[in-house]
């Protein structure tokens, strides 16, 4: 079976031993931390916050780690939960009612309703 798939007796036995790397294994302990966080903020969270609570909490990672491992767990910071503020402006000007709603004039061509050249 090494022959086939091109692998030394050395690395398959290796495997065995230790499915898992140490990298994957520390994935899987950051990733309950991060779970944890990102669920006391409701789901707001990204990875840069994720990644500040993390540090304030004494873990060593990067931004960049943080972000990886929430992406491949498909957690994501919900955007949007604000309400929209708006600024005041002017209020709208509506022009003068020039027809006096009189929508059917007494003879052709005494009212124009816009210019379309």
């Amino acid at each position: 079976m090494c022959r086939i798939f091109k692998s030394h007796r050395s690395g398959f036995y290796a495997w065995l031993k230790k499915p898992m790397s140490d990298r994957a294994i520390e994935d899987k302990r950051l990733l309950r931390i991060i779970k944890e966080f990102y669920i006391a903020s409701g789901g707001t969270y990204g990875s840069p916050w994720i990644h500040q609570d993390l540090r304030e909490a004494g873990e060593l990672c990067s931004v960049n780690r943080v972000t990886k491992i929430m992406r491949q767990n498909k957690l994501i910071a919900q955007i949007g939960y604000k309400q929209r503020q708006f600024t005041g402006g002017k209020p709208s000007k509506v022009a003068d009612n020039l027809l006096s709603r009189q929508f059917n004039p007494p003879t052709p061509n005494q009212v124009w309703v816009g210019d379309i050249t």
